[in-house]
């Protein structure tokens, strides 16, 4: 059935797109007007963007970068991102609960155990990213959100030049004064509402969004609430504009954990017993604000500085203890950039400061208790130069130099504080962008990557500082082709990927609550990515328009150099990562304010073990969403949608746990169970 299924995808996708070859109409020797009007999808063609910060073409960048907005933000019921950030080739978010989530890009992050920590992730330009390399841009609501601009690997040197990349989240810019409101209600007693407004004024702007989301679970000890509010201030003057950014989040989540194979086979409703028997849970305060100042020093020349802050305060009831932590970070963001007609470039500063304390108690008896202080410095600078009409050259790197200290706030154990510098890495980037005419762009780049080890990783298993941790660090070589054919009926994106990483961090769990970090020797990522998106017929052969995205990512990931407990694994495949993804989305309007939207979805073998032994097969889900839009007198519209999520009733584990050790006479609990068919209903309301 799996392969059935990802033959099917392949099939259809390939039958769609063949029907565009008898429109085709050469037209080469332009370079493109600028004009066509983005779509609603993932866009190639021109829009404004930030991830290289050096044009407004997107076509024209030496690197990958995947923008997705409008509709697109969400495609399905809208409670989880992993239906948007998998539809980018190439990026795998892996969802076990509302609570517990994964995201993989270039198979950077695979084997973290419960969250996503390999990438850095942002929100109008403010890390949201944490000391401990924790990024969880799925706490926001995809539908309180303008775009989302996805980096894969080591491909601009404005954030950190993250060996996984980068997510990019934007707050929506709207002209017209707006008011949204929607509210939908689900299988599992999931209720999800959001209100958003916009107001214009002649010299500024606000933008705010409150969003709720509330659900019973589908499993055992699985409740979960989650409330969030964004809002957006912008201030213009002729010389300057002011951008204020505030969110506040706050979330409890009951935690039904991972199963193992005989009670996610026959029970997958469970809870893990251990975690059933204390209810354990797991609650989330955080805040998060920014200031943007951007100066208009010259026609050519503006800088930009932007001073941020976070706070959070959480708390997770466990079998085994109790877990409080707390984090609070400041930091600052500066760039000059200079634009002129054959020359761009940026240079600038990212500097923060952050505390990160947390305790472990049990009945309240202190276990535990430390804090680490962590200091990030970093310069970079781009550059980007077109010595011809058609071509374009990037240099870029990136200086990061990462210190910290750890403060043993328990006498019980004696004291084991200690500090520690990293070395000043160098991330150095070269791109080339070729334009061989209005159909065809060539592109390719080498550039380097780094990711820290996180707190929990730096500590060996007795609490004190590991000496012996150091970076990870790679070089990404990428090649890649964009292509708009068929009097623009037809865009695509080909793009392939080799990345050689040294020093690979593994997160290694040493007793059920116990965790160190150690280095993996040599890795070897391998990958192909594919997108098509296709305009098939606006009208004539089959009633009304058929819009097809068709996105595919081959990978193979293997360990080059690696040995573990005495135990060699060289030449095996990491785990956690599928060999195969593949999504084919078909949106038919048969009338103008009539849409249906169809998305088939293959997830691929992957390994759940270093050693190979045990393997997860891959599956097939198929996801239906239908929306009728009406018109209100004099006021805008609203829209009735409706949609079945896993139309086939696939029984899957949506999420996966690599390498779960087994305590006791138990099995390894290597699964999470994904929803089974379930259904969705909704409004929405625009005035």
């Amino acid at each position: 059935m799996p392969i059935k299924g990802l033959t099917f995808i392949l099939s259809v996708a390939l039958l769609l797109l063949s029907g565009l070859t008898n429109i085709f109409s050469q037209n080469t020797g332009q370079l493109p007007a600028g004009t066509q009007s983005p779509d609603t999808a993932i866009i190639l063609e021109k829009i404004t963007i930030e991830g290289f910060r050096l044009s407004r073409y997107q076509r024209l960048f030496p690197g990958n970068l995947a923008v997705v907005s409008g509709d697109a933000l969400v495609p399905a019921d809208g409670t989880n991102l992993a239906a948007t950030l998998n539809a980018v080739p190439g990026v795998s978010m892996q969802s076990g609960t509302y609570a517990t989530n994964r995201i993989v890009i270039r198979g950077m992050g695979s084997r973290t155990p419960y969250n996503t920590n390999r990438i850095r992730s942002y929100l109008n330009d403010i890390p949201l990213t944490t000391s401990d390399g924790i990024s969880t841009p799925e706490d926001i609501d995809a539908a309180g959100l303008g775009r989302i601009e996805v980096i894969r690997g080591p491909a601009s040197a404005l954030y950190g030049s993250g060996l996984g990349g980068s997510i990019n989240l934007f707050t929506p810019e709207k002209l017209q004064q707006e008011g949204i409101f929607n509210i939908s209600y689900g299988s599992f007693n999931t209720l999800r509402t959001s209100f958003s407004g916009t107001v214009n004024m002649a010299k500024s702007g606000w933008w705010g969004s409150l969003s709720h989301l509330n659900s019973g679970g589908y499993r055992d000890n699985n409740e979960f609430k989650r409330t969030t509010f964004i809002t957006t201030g912008r201030w213009r003057q002729p010389k300057w504009t002011m951008k204020s950014t505030l969110m506040l989040t706050g979330s409890e989540g009951e935690i039904p954990s991972s199963l193992g194979k005989t009670q996610f086979k026959n029970e997958p409703r469970a809870a893990a017993s251990n975690w059933a028997a204390i209810e354990g849970y797991k609650r989330i305060r955080k805040a998060l604000a920014g200031t943007t100042l951007t100066n208009s020093l010259s026609p050519l020349l503006s800088s930009q500085l932007t001073l941020h802050g976070k706070w959070s305060d959480n708390f997770e009831k466990r079998p085994f203890n109790n877990l409080s932590d707390q984090t609070l970070s400041a930091g600052v963001r500066g760039k000059l950039s200079y634009n002129g007609p054959a020359t761009d470039w940026v240079l600038g500063i990212d500097w923060s400061t952050e505390q990160y304390k947390w305790r472990l108690h049990l009945d309240g008896i202190l276990l535990n208790e430390n804090r680490e202080n962590r200091d990030l410095l970093g310069l970079f600078g781009i550059m980007n130069y077109r010595p011809a009409p058609r071509l374009s050259i990037s240099l870029a790197a990136a200086l990061n130099h990462i210190r910290y200290r750890l403060t043993d706030l328990f006498a019980g154990d004696g004291d084991q504080s200690g500090s520690r510098h990293f070395p000043v890495i160098v991330s150095p980037r070269f791109g080339i962008n070729y334009v061989a005419n209005s159909h065809f762009t060539f592109y390719a780049s080498a550039g380097h990557g780094f990711s820290m080890p996180s707190p929990e990783e730096t500590l060996l298993p007795a609490g004190t500082v590991n000496p012996d941790i150091r970076p990870e660090q790679g070089m990404q070589y990428e090649t890649g082709t964009r292509m708009n054919l068929l009097n623009e009926a037809l865009e695509a994106e080909i793009s392939v990927y080799w990345i050689e990483l040294d020093n690979l961090l593994l997160t290694k769990r040493i007793t059920e609550d116990i965790f160190t970090g150690i280095n993996a020797g040599k890795t070897r990522h391998q990958g192909l990515e594919l997108l098509l998106r296709s305009r098939i017929f606006d009208s004539g052969n089959i009633p009304g328009k058929l819009k097809t995205t068709f996105s595919y990512t081959f990978s193979r990931n293997r360990f080059i150099d690696f040995t573990d407990d005495g135990n060699t694994y060289d030449g095996n495949d990491l785990p956690g990562i599928p060999d195969h993804n593949a999504r084919l989305q078909l949106t038919w309007s048969p009338a103008d304010r009539l849409e249906v939207n169809t998305n088939y979805e293959y997830t691929g073998n992957q390994y759940i073990n270093d050693a190979n032994t045990k393997e997860y097969e891959g599956y097939f889900l198929l996801n239906l969403k239908a929306l009728a839009q009406f018109s209100l007198k004099k006021t805008g519209n609203f829209k009735v949608f409706a949609g079945i999520n896993n139309l086939t009733n696939t029984h899957y584990a949506s999420m996966l746990l690599v390498n779960a050790p087994a305590f006791g006479n138990s099995e390894p609990r290597y699964y999470y169970p994904g929803l089974p068919r379930h259904f969705y209903a909704g409004v929405e309301v625009r005035f």
